[in-house]
């Protein structure tokens, strides 16, 4: 009898290269926690292993033909299974907890491996994708590249390291792209910071065989190797004088202030986008990135986590904004949640500051150990 059973992250050896492979396409590659545990444990064994000097990382494709190049790129990660976070919620599924803490983990592990990391992010690239991709050696985009952290349109905020790598795009980029969730191309990607070289999406699948085959002694003749075979894009940013007046202002209140009283169709826009997302959740996600870009990673995690557990267990479950942002975006798909409260002037400062309380003595804390 054959096995039906196909593997969530295919785990594979090139010659000095170890080879992941995000398999679910039918969710975007959405993560589960058994990806999450597959990448984890493949990282591990790698990590002291001295054949692997390097880790390449990708995602399916359902519209590809099996063994076909076009099925092994197309979208690399959506980010978490946002409806298992609701459906784990309502019903008390202690996993939920065990997801964050692993994920955070792994994401902690991925930005302090000590080989170099390639990360192939073609298509959807977003939230728990982005978490697989900063702080490695290279972040490979494409023409079909769509990246965001896009949590406040679920009521959640920028978690998987967010708050760090967000924190760090120049000017205040960040918080821009924290509080909105807009959606960049490859060009932006890289002008942010956010991504390394733009490689054309018909050239993914002969540089991943070139990686699987290259013949590279440790990490350091790895790193060599990549600075020859792709080299870093210069970022090139250039200041966008509305988004650093208005996203430089001090709280949500004042941001959405300047951009509603600008007159130019940007700063229209970008007020019309805020006013739809979670109120709570921006003003929360402000204080995130404003608190994590003096953090290390390991501390920027460590509060994600007290965060992500204070947007399940802070008030009743039903009255959660995520909870709520998620039954609206993919669950019912009405696209109309009930934030509670529904104005960002309505926002109880110290309700926001509960968010960042511990529900966890130091010494107790899940992520303790990064």
């Amino acid at each position: 009898m054959t096995s039906s059973f196909i593997p969530q992250v295919l785990v594979e050896r090139g010659a000095h290269c170890g080879l992941l492979t995000l398999n679910r396409p039918e969710a975007l590659n959405a993560l589960s926690l058994a990806m999450v545990r597959s990448l984890t444990q493949a990282l591990r064994q790698w990590q002291d292993d001295p054949t692997v000097a390097l880790v390449a990382l990708r995602g399916s494709n359902k519209a590809g033909a099996p063994g076909t190049p076009e099925r092994w790129f197309g979208h690399f990660c959506a980010g978490g299974d946002i409806r298992y976070f609701h459906d784990a919620a309502l019903s008390g599924d202690s996993s939920l907890e065990d997801f964050f803490t692993e994920e955070y983990a792994l994401n902690h592990l991925i930005q302090t491996y000590p080989k170099p990391i390639v990360a192939f992010m073609d298509g959807v690239v977003m939230g728990g994708g982005m978490g697989l991709c900063q702080g490695i050696a290279r972040r490979i985009v494409t023409e079909r590249t769509r990246m965001a952290m896009p949590e406040t349109k679920i009521g959640l905020f920028p978690d998987v390291g967010g708050g760090h790598f967000l924190s760090r795009c120049p000017g205040h980029v960040g918080e821009y792209l924290a509080l909105t969730g807009e959606t960049l191309g490859a060009e932006d990607a890289i002008a942010y910071g956010l991504a390394d070289v733009h490689l054309a999406a018909a050239d993914q699948a002969a540089l991943w065989a070139e990686l699987a085959q290259a013949r590279l002694t440790d990490p350091a003749a790895a790193a060599a190797w990549l600075d020859h075979r792709l080299p870093r894009t210069p970022i090139t940013w250039q200041p966008h004088a509305a988004m650093e007046a208005a996203f430089g202002q001090p709280s949500v209140r004042q941001i959405i202030q300047v951009l509603e009283q600008a007159h130019d169709a940007w700063s229209q826009r970008t007020a019309e986008a805020l006013r739809q997302r979670s109120p709570l959740m921006l003003h929360v996600t402000l204080d995130q990135l404003r608190r994590a870009r003096a953090m290390s990673l390991a501390d920027a995690l460590r509060m994600e986590r007290d965060m992500v557990w204070q947007c399940f267990h802070l008030r009743p479950v039903r009255e959660s904004d995520t909870v709520e942002g998620i039954r609206a975006l993919a669950v019912d798909k009405d696209h109309q949640p009930r934030w509670k409260p529904d104005r960002i002037e309505a926002v109880d400062p110290q309700e926001v500051a509960r968010y960042f309380d511990s529900p966890w003595t130091p010494m107790a804390h899940p992520l303790r150990h990064l």
